[in-house]
């Protein structure tokens, strides 16, 4: 390369750093918006090591604890003493002033395990995954619950169902958990909501509201199930973006019905570690960002130059348009611009 291209490379690379430094100084500082709107921004983990240091750059709590890392890859089943240090010991790095959000053991066709013997599934996305799973095998739901719930103590604890399509499963959920609660003792149930990954979880989201704690919209699965099209295809991953028009309404459609229920919601989808995605996200409403914990510091620098009012009127326009394409080119920080010397004027 010539002189020019190399100097114009390490112009960028210390521009990079310098914004890594300026953030991760400011990562200690809450996430709010120019004009007050806060955003709680979360770590999604899958260790105790990853609670730690999500912990301590900034995050202001677990928006997912993936929990089947306790269980994947291996022979037998984790013992009930193992699952209660685990959750225990991340509990008390989230601390009692922040929430964590464990969710229930996800696993199925796609992710099988050794000791839960499954028949082969044609298509296994569409199979027994998540909750189905473990509503159909309640003791794996009811040896969980009651492991979760021996950290209630030590943190704000939520519990998060994935994979919910019916109200019969969240209350099938719900029976097992109050019943393990009962045999504890426990009077104070954790609080308890579901995985928005499903169009069908999405578009009667005004049913579920009355009947959850909160929403968490996992964008990665609610991207594949919209747009039918597998995210790890060679020729189609590309194509399977969340930033597609349809997947931004079924976002919009559950914030509305769960603010309108006086619900919260994040988003724990790869979507919320994007910056692009931010000012979308903040404008749709959405009150909570998981993000992966490297990107925390960054994630929540990006909020911080926002005014939430711009991000309104830049989400309206968004969900008007007709493609993945077309929403990235409308969200880049020239077009960005542009709406906010827009209110200006208008104002």
């Amino acid at each position: 390369p010539s002189e020019a291209a190399v100097a114009a490379l390490t112009a960028k690379r210390e521009q990079q750093r310098l914004r890594q430094a300026r953030d991760l100084a400011h990562a200690a500082l809450r996430a709010d918006t120019r004009d007050g709107r806060h955003i709680e921004v979360s770590a999604n983990i899958a260790s105790l090591a990853e609670a730690e240091q999500g912990m301590s750059l900034g995050g202001e709590g677990v928006g997912l604890l993936r929990s089947e890392f306790l269980y994947l890859e291996r022979s037998s089943a984790p013992s009930h003493d193992e699952q209660v240090a685990t959750y225990s010991a991340i509990a008390r790095a989230v601390g009692p002033d922040y929430n964590l959000v464990v969710r229930t053991l996800d696993v199925g066709g796609d992710k099988p395990l050794a000791y839960v013997p499954m028949e082969p599934e044609a298509n296994p996305f569409l199979g027994m995954r998540g909750v189905r799973l473990c509503l159909e095998r309640p003791e794996l739901l009811r040896e969980q619950f009651s492991a979760i719930l021996a950290s209630a103590d030590l943190t704000r604890l939520h519990i998060m169902l994935p994979m919910i399509t019916q109200v019969s499963e969240l209350r099938l959920a719900r029976q097992l958990l109050e019943e393990q609660a009962q045999r504890l003792g426990i009077t104070r149930l954790p609080k308890l909501g579901i995985m928005i990954e499903v169009p069908a979880a999405a578009l009667m989201a005004d049913v579920f509201a009355p009947e959850v704690d909160f929403f968490s919209i996992g964008t990665n699965d609610l991207t594949q199930y919209t747009l039918a099209m597998d995210r790890d295809h060679p020729r189609l991953a590309s194509q399977a973006d969340s930033f597609h028009p349809a997947v931004l309404r079924l976002i919009a459609t559950t914030v509305k019905a769960a603010h309108a229920h006086g619900k919260w919601v994040g988003v724990c989808g790869a979507l919320a570690s994007e910056s692009l995605a931010v000012p979308l996200l903040v404008g749709l409403g959405v009150d909570e960002l998981s993000v992966s914990v490297p990107l925390i510091p960054t994630i929540k620098a990006r909020v911080s130059e926002l005014e939430f009012k711009d991000c309104q009127v830049l989400a309206q326009q968004v969900l008007g348009l007709e493609s993945a394409e077309q929403v990235r080119a409308a969200l880049q920080p020239s077009q960005t611009a542009n709406v906010a010397h827009s209110l200006v004027l208008e104002n």
